[in-house]
Formats: structure tokens, C-alpha cells, sequence
């Protein structure tokens, strides 16, 4: 009779049992995202090698001050704005062209090129770094994402005319040595981290449940109206405006 109580208490339920495998699937998302992060610390760390001989692959293209802009007193204000929104464009020729398909033929276009537009979450980023006479110069948007099936918030330059395209050789003066071992598993983790339920499982138990768009901070920008797309005077003029308006 005393050893059929020892074998009840020691046979564990079916809810116990399950409750042991999902955490043990679970300590192993935990290991393997750690040593992706691991792994990824290593290859950001790994030194650059300056190159004996330098080498050219195609041009690169970037946006530059205008001269008129830079030689005036806030020069170097949207040199600065222009260090966090700028944006890189790499082409085997200095034409950036593509292809396009118009009436049943294949044509060569422009690339086009913009700013880059700050998302949502970088607007009161620290890192980011926004001074708040920047944000001036920013417009509050919204675009519509298909995969979220939600308008996404984001914040664009409205006087993009101050910045104007150059045009440079793409100089290769540095490589990073590849090691194909931690390359082999680095894909390998990733390819497993990259699964649908196993993403699942690890944006709700390492990384606390779904990732909110909508920041708590207060938002300091410009209120999205029609009077701001039809108004022709500069944001600098706006702030003294209403600084004026302020001090009466």
C-alpha cells in the first residue's frame, strides 16, 4: 500500500508534462537567441583591414548641401540635419538608372532618390539625438503598411531643396575577414530563429509581448494640415512667428 502512494506521487499528470517540455523549447529559444547576439556582437567588433591596393566598385550616390546653404549662417545647423537623414544610392555607372517595363517594352529610368524619412519610434530616440529647432523642419505623415494593415506614422523633411545629389567614385579601401565557421552558424541560428512559431514564442517570452507603434511620449511636431503644405514661408520664419505671438 506504501509503495502504490511513493508510485502516485511520483507519476507526474499530462499538464505537468507539457508544462516541462514548453519550458525546455523555451530555454532553448533563449540559448540560441543568446548566441545569435553573441555572434553578431563578434562580427560588428571585427576589425577592418586597410586593402594594399584600393580598388573602385562602380559610384555612390548622397546628398550634399548647397553650396548658397552652407555658405549662410545656418550652414552647418543642416549640415547637421542632413548627417542623420541622409541616404546612400550604389550604381555600376554614374547614369543610376533601371529598368521599366512601358508598353510592352523594357526602358531605362532614373533611380530616384529621397531623404530618409525618421519612423515613429526614432522620433524620441536618444540616439537619434533631435534637437527640438530640428524637429521644426519635420512634418508628421502617415503611410499605409499592406502587412500590418495599419497607417504607420513617420516624419519627413520639408525643405528637402536645401540638399542637392553628388556624385563620387565607390573606393574599396578597407575588407573584413570572413571566418566560415561562425558564418555556417550564424545562418544556421538564424534559420531557426527566423521560423514562424519559434518568432512567436520568442517576441513573447524574451522580448515582452508585441512591439507597440504608438509612443507615450508626447509628440512636439507639426500638426499635419494643408495650411503647412500651401504655406510659402520657411520653418525659421514660422518659429520666429510664433515666438512673436508668444512674447505678446
Amino acid at each position: 500500500m506504501e509503495n502504490d502512494n511513493l508510485l502516485s506521487y511520483r507519476l507526474r499528470s499530462l499538464r505537468s508534462r507539457k508544462r516541462t517540455i514548453k519550458k525546455d523549447v523555451e530555454k532553448q529559444i533563449r540559448k540560441k537567441n543568446q548566441r545569435n547576439n553573441e555572434l553578431w556582437e563578434i562580427k560588428r567588433n571585427t576589425p577592418w583591414i586597410p586593402l594594399e591596393k584600393p580598388y573602385q566598385r562602380g559610384f555612390v550616390r548622397f546628398f550634399v548641401v548647397r553650396e548658397d546653404v552652407m555658405r549662410s549662417k545656418d550652414g552647418d545647423f543642416f549640415d547637421g540635419i542632413l548627417k542623420k537623414i541622409n541616404t546612400y544610392m550604389y550604381s555600376e555607372s554614374r547614369q543610376f538608372l533601371k529598368k521599366k517595363r512601358k508598353f510592352g517594352r523594357r526602358i531605362y529610368v532614373e533611380r530616384a532618390q529621397t531623404l530618409k524619412h525618421i519612423s515613429s519610434y526614432s522620433w524620441n530616440d536618444p540616439k537619434v539625438g533631435l534637437t527640438p529647432r530640428e524637429r521644426q523642419y519635420f512634418l508628421k505623415q502617415e503611410e499605409y503598411c499592406p502587412f500590418r494593415k495599419m497607417y504607420v506614422p513617420y516624419y519627413e523633411f520639408i525643405e528637402p531643396w536645401r540638399f542637392t545629389l553628388r556624385i563620387r567614385p565607390n573606393m574599396i579601401t578597407h575588407y573584413k575577414p570572413v571566418d566560415f565557421e561562425l558564418e555556417k552558424e550564424a545562418a544556421e541560428l538564424e534559420s531557426y530563429l527566423r521560423q514562424h512559431k519559434i518568432a512567436g514564442i520568442a517576441q513573447k517570452t524574451i522580448y515582452g509581448g508585441s512591439y507597440s507603434w504608438r509612443t507615450k511620449k508626447e509628440d512636439t511636431d507639426l500638426i499635419r494640415s494643408r495650411k503647412y503644405f500651401n504655406c510659402s514661408m520657411s520653418a525659421t520664419e514660422i518659429a520666429e512667428s510664433f515666438l512673436d505671438d508668444a512674447s505678446i
